[in-house]
């Protein structure tokens, strides 16, 4: 439909195939749902929420070997152009073109610091994305608690797929979340954040059911590795 393969790599890391590859929160060594190592993938962007580790993940080390483009709210992306990255910052609300995509940065309710050298770093706040690639709108939620403001943004940009959490504690639960696909009304639904570590252990099938009981949007439960084409 729209020539484009979402791949989740598990925990909050997606790969998106088009035109260019990109990448969101690059989180592989030291994720335990992760089939790939760094060394594996081959970006031209990358895409990064929020600066804890399960996000920041692997980036600096990715974008250092391939030169890659990274897109991140502006005191993250200052602390990645410190690590010889080549990082554009941009903020709540604020749109840019990257290689003809139109890219969305949206408010996230979580925090953000950086893990540096066993100093905690300021990194901004937390965001999530909405990506218009070939006709088709992307929102990746980062991590966030549900707000309010999650069905402006669904009446604004009217997103067919949105991936957002389900783990609980840190972010959305599933019947949080379940409120929150009905709030922004995409198409297709497909959790994320969650089993990755036991704090996190949710049964996807659950938020699956929850959906289905408010709204008429899809829940897509994907595997490590699986291949979405749209």
């Amino acid at each position: 439909m729209h020539g484009i393969q979402l791949i989740w790599h598990g925990h909050a890391c997606f790969e998106i195939r088009a035109a260019y590859n990109m990448l969101i929160d690059p989180f592989f060594r030291g994720n335990p749902s992760a089939k790939l190592l760094p060394e594996d993938v081959n970006p031209d962007i990358i895409f990064v929420t929020h600066g804890h580790y399960d996000h920041l993940g692997d980036t600096v080390e990715i974008a250092q070997r391939t030169g890659c483009r990274v897109i991140a709210m502006h005191e993250l992306a200052n602390y990645l152009k410190s690590q010889n990255v080549k990082a554009e910052g941009m903020n709540i609300g604020g749109k840019v073109q990257v290689n003809g995509i139109s890219v969305i940065m949206t408010d996230a309710n979580h925090s953000s610091s950086i893990s540096d050298s066993g100093q905690r770093l300021y990194g901004g706040r937390a965001a999530g994305f909405i990506l218009q690639i070939n006709g088709c709108s992307i929102y990746h939620t980062g991590d966030t608690g549900i707000f309010g403001d999650m069905r402006l943004i669904g009446d604004i940009y009217k997103p067919e797929i949105v991936l957002l959490p389900i783990g609980g504690k840190y972010t959305m639960d599933p019947e949080d979340a379940a409120k929150a696909v009905a709030m922004i009304g995409p198409g297709i639904a497909i959790p994320m954040h969650y089993n990755t570590f036991d704090v996190i252990s949710q049964n996807p099938v659950e938020f699956m059911h929850k959906v289905k009981d408010i709204c008429e949007t899809k829940v897509l439960i994907l595997s490590v590795e699986d291949v979405l084409e749209l």
